[in-house]
């Protein structure tokens, strides 16, 4: 993008809920020159959300958007939309965002915004996906990123990180081991859109204008 003769750097909004451990790996690789954008606002539902601390180390802007303030999703979507329209992102940034957007909302930002999900999509949706993976005797779990559509956990799948389920394993010890690896592919998917290479075409997802597999690209995990 160019503006007064200068490139400017692709700017995203932060959407996030709890603890923003994503957020702090896609800060991490902001911060280290990986991926070339600004992050210029982190907002949260959540005016607890450690998340927003995270944030305020880095020096980024943050804003408190409490769901409980408003009367209804409708009411609480137009206002979290005025905010990310004030900065007019190329990108918005689902990291750990625990509230169902509107139709109007995902529709206004289509093409524009990822998520990432705790789940080899479109198994699993929805929360306590590790435990479900483990109750149904699954082989494999992981993590998926997506473009968010108006289909919950339904968008077309960018990159999925596999993750085999061990004989033994908890809930919690299989969780941390898909945390790591949504710290990386989180990330790569966030480059991939600033350097102009990802898009959404028609449901269709490109990358390098070549259309990716349903399933996204495969990145499995060494453990």
């Amino acid at each position: 993008m160019e503006s007064s003769g200068t490139l400017e750097k692709p700017k995203l909004v932060a959407l996030i809920s709890g603890s923003g451990s994503n957020l702090q790996a896609i800060i991490d690789q902001v911060g280290n020159g990986t991926i070339d954008a600004e992050i210029s606002l982190v907002i949260s539902n959540n005016p607890d959300a450690k998340g927003l601390q995270r944030a305020s180390a880095a020096g980024i802007a943050t804003a408190v958007i409490d769901h409980n303030d408003y009367d209804s999703r409708t009411s609480f979507d137009r206002e979290l939309m005025r905010h990310i329209d004030a900065e007019q992102p190329q990108l918005i940034i689902l990291a750990g965002f625990m509230r169902i957007l509107t139709p109007d909302f995902t529709n206004h930002y289509a093409g524009r915004m990822l998520n990432i999900h705790p789940s080899l999509l479109p198994e699993f949706k929805g929360v306590d996906t590790h435990a479900r993976a483990i109750a149904a005797s699954a082989s494999q779990h992981g993590a998926s990123v997506h473009f968010v559509t108006s289909e919950l956990d339904g968008g077309p799948l960018v990159i999925q990180a596999i993750v085999k389920i061990q004989n033994d394993d908890t809930a919690s010890a299989l969780a941390a081991r898909v945390l790591q690896q949504e710290h990386i592919i989180y990330p790569i998917a966030i480059k991939w859109f600033c350097e102009g290479r990802l898009s959404l075409d028609n449901n269709l997802v490109r990358l390098d204008k070549q259309p990716l597999p349903v399933q996204g690209i495969a990145h499995q995990a060494a453990t």
